[in-house]
């Protein structure tokens, strides 16, 4: 389905925040319109010509296909600003986090091409981050993803304990030290029994989900692109939890300017305006 600019009826936000708060992942349709996926297209491609510090290639070089990464380049691209604080992604975030002020956090441009075999790793995202407390990320493509190729879920995961985090290719422990934190249970191996979410998406519909939701993702056997563009926000009581490694992004040199447990008011991390009355509705 083509993006559409045409208003649809907003579930009530207390249906949508109950859902979020029950399983740590909503989907919501046609968050951005046309124009706004243009944009976004637009972004992803500008970053693609000319990746950051922080691009990485997630695949392997006999993978047929390429799984492309960037993190953190709002500030170079006023395009990307400008979605990343007035958006309707805003204005969910700050229902889906208990309504009142938010913070962005960071973007996160992800690009599967066409034959890519590499999956996503289950994973956790906060124990990459520099942060302790509630956030949220909106994952929005601007292609249209069938469901097999799609972000997976574990729904109430949550609420459940930090795992640790590991690099996706190597599966080295580059964050918390060995034995630290939990190991990630085999979820592939007993995925039947699990409450696993996925969707299929047009371009412009986002998937929310909790910083501590359990995901990952297939690759994407399609001639098609899947190019997505995430969002990240933070909760009124995110607090800075500097860490003695390097996070994923990281953020060198903030814990000069921040100290540990303060709340995360730095120009970096900037305060969203957003629409009142997002034109959203909920997916399954």
């Amino acid at each position: 389905m083509p993006p559409t600019d045409a208003p649809v009826s907003p579930d009530p936000v207390d249906e949508l925040a109950a859902a979020f708060a029950r399983d740590g992942v909503v989907c919501v349709r046609r968050l951005f319109g046309r124009a706004e996926v243009a944009a976004a297209a637009e972004v992803i491609e500008a970053v693609m010509e000319r990746p950051g510090p922080h691009a990485k290639v997630a695949s392997g070089p006999e993978d047929p296909g390429r799984f492309f990464e960037d993190f953190v380049r709002w500030q170079e691209l006023p395009a990307l600003e400008e979605l990343a604080v007035t958006s309707s992604a805003a204005a969910v975030a700050a229902r889906l986090l208990g309504g009142g002020a938010v913070r962005f956090y960071h973007d996160h441009v992800l690009v599967k091409e066409g034959g890519t075999e590499q999956r996503t790793p289950w994973h956790q995202d906060q124990p990459y981050y520099n942060v302790d407390g509630r956030g949220v990320s909106a994952w929005i493509p601007v292609d249209p993803v069938p469901r097999p190729g799609s972000l997976e879920l574990l729904a109430g995961s949550h609420h459940g304990p930090w795992y640790l985090p590991r690099t996706f290719l190597a599966k080295e422990a580059k964050w918390f030290p060995e034995g630290s934190l939990a190991e990630l249970p085999d979820l592939e191996a007993g995925r039947d029994g699990l409450d696993i979410r996925s969707f299929e998406l047009a371009p412009g519909d986002a998937v929310f989900f909790d910083f501590l939701t359990v995901h990952g993702a297939p690759g994407f056997p399609f001639s098609g692109r899947r190019r997505v563009l995430s969002l990240r926000y933070l909760s009124a009581g995110a607090r800075h939890a500097p860490r003695p490694w390097a996070t994923s992004p990281p953020f060198e040199g903030l814990e000069a300017e921040l100290a540990a447990g303060a709340a995360m008011d730095h120009p970096l991390f900037p305060l969203v305006s957003h629409r009142s009355s997002p034109t959203t509705s909920a997916g399954e």
